[in-house]
């Protein structure tokens, strides 16, 4: 008697892959809107490092939506590598002088280098893979 090995699907339109897009997708919007209100509303240096780690978990969930099935640390890992870049990136001064004629710019790029945002991207990105551990097996765990 032959036995079948069934092997989980890989394709987009698994079902438990649309549910974690459309989950991840909730969080990125809400993530968004709390870090326009701290940008907007916010001062300071608790305010600047809170805006900054929820840029990481932004850039966390935007990756995540992309690659639903990839390893939460390599998730994490590639979200702090983006922001260290894009940190970096200040330094050329370029995103100052486009944010100059193209204002998000600045929301998106930054527009000076601060190597305290580092730090806070370090935490942003370390509390999305960690959150995203926990609700995942969570999730298993009920199923």
């Amino acid at each position: 008697m032959k036995t079948e090995t069934h092997m989980p699907s890989l394709s987009p339109r698994d079902p438990s892959v649309r549910a974690r897009r459309r989950r991840l997708l909730v969080s990125a919007v809400l993530v968004v809107g709390a870090g326009l209100v701290t940008h907007i509303s916010g001062t300071g240096p608790i305010a600047d490092f809170a805006g900054d780690a929820l840029y990481a978990v932004m850039i966390y969930l935007v990756i995540a939506i992309a690659f639903p099935r990839a390893a939460f640390w390599l998730v994490g890992a590639t979200a702090l590598a983006l922001c260290t870049l894009i940190e970096c990136f200040q330094l050329t001064g370029l995103p100052a002088l486009w944010a100059q004629t193209v204002w998000p710019v600045r929301l998106v790029l930054g527009v000076g280098f601060d190597a305290r945002d580092l730090i806070a991207y370090a935490v942003g990105a370390g509390v999305a893979t960690l959150v995203d551990v926990m609700v995942s097996r969570r999730r298993r765990a009920h199923v």
